[in-house]
């Protein structure tokens, strides 16, 4: 069944994929529906206001289509020979890790097509990322990231590169 695959990683104890959220998720709060406005600064040298917008104050709409390349330094910047981890912009927690099971440039080739990096279930992170009902993706502290749409090879979720420009938190 599309959509609908069951994950054999621990961090979702073989449960159904995508893991399902509940609206109270993105309850208003003190910055939007985020406790918190994104970091500074992001990586990829992403526009701040373009993130809190998208992040914390909209549920529906998203970076234009191809901001990820023509908005910021993502493609000069990330490793195209490993997998590159990409963190929530507001609490710094690991989110996506991509590509998993393809090349970088069949995920580029993906991203491209679509307008937003498009990631696949097994790149998901899914300890703080959760789906809603409508298909909206988010994480656990209140952050749009995006949508799952998925297509024939499954889950597809495509995310605002902002909402995932954080970095870790210092330990």
């Amino acid at each position: 069944m599309m959509g609908n695959k069951t994950s054999n990683s621990s961090s979702t104890g073989g449960k159904k994929l995508p893991l399902m959220g509940d609206e109270s998720i993105m309850s208003k709060k003190k910055n939007g529906t985020a406790d918190k406005p994104p970091m500074k600064p992001l990586r990829w040298d992403c526009d701040w206001e373009t993130a809190n917008k998208i992040c914390c104050f909209n549920r529906h709409y998203a970076e234009h289509s191809g901001f990820f390349l023509s908005k910021t330094k993502w493609l000069e910047q990330v490793d195209k020979k490993e997998p590159t981890t990409y963190y929530d912009c507001i609490t710094g927690k690991p989110l996506f890790r991509a590509p998993i099971g393809r090349t970088f440039e069949e995920f580029l080739k993906e991203s491209k097509a679509h307008g937003w990096p498009s990631f696949r279930d097994e790149e998901v992170i899914w300890d703080d990322v959760r789906c809603l009902s409508n298909g909206e993706t988010v994480s656990l502290a209140g952050n749009h990231l995006g949508h799952n749409l998925p297509d024939r090879k499954g889950n597809r979720y495509c995310i605002n590169l902002v909402s995932v420009a954080g970095t870790p938190p210092k330990e």
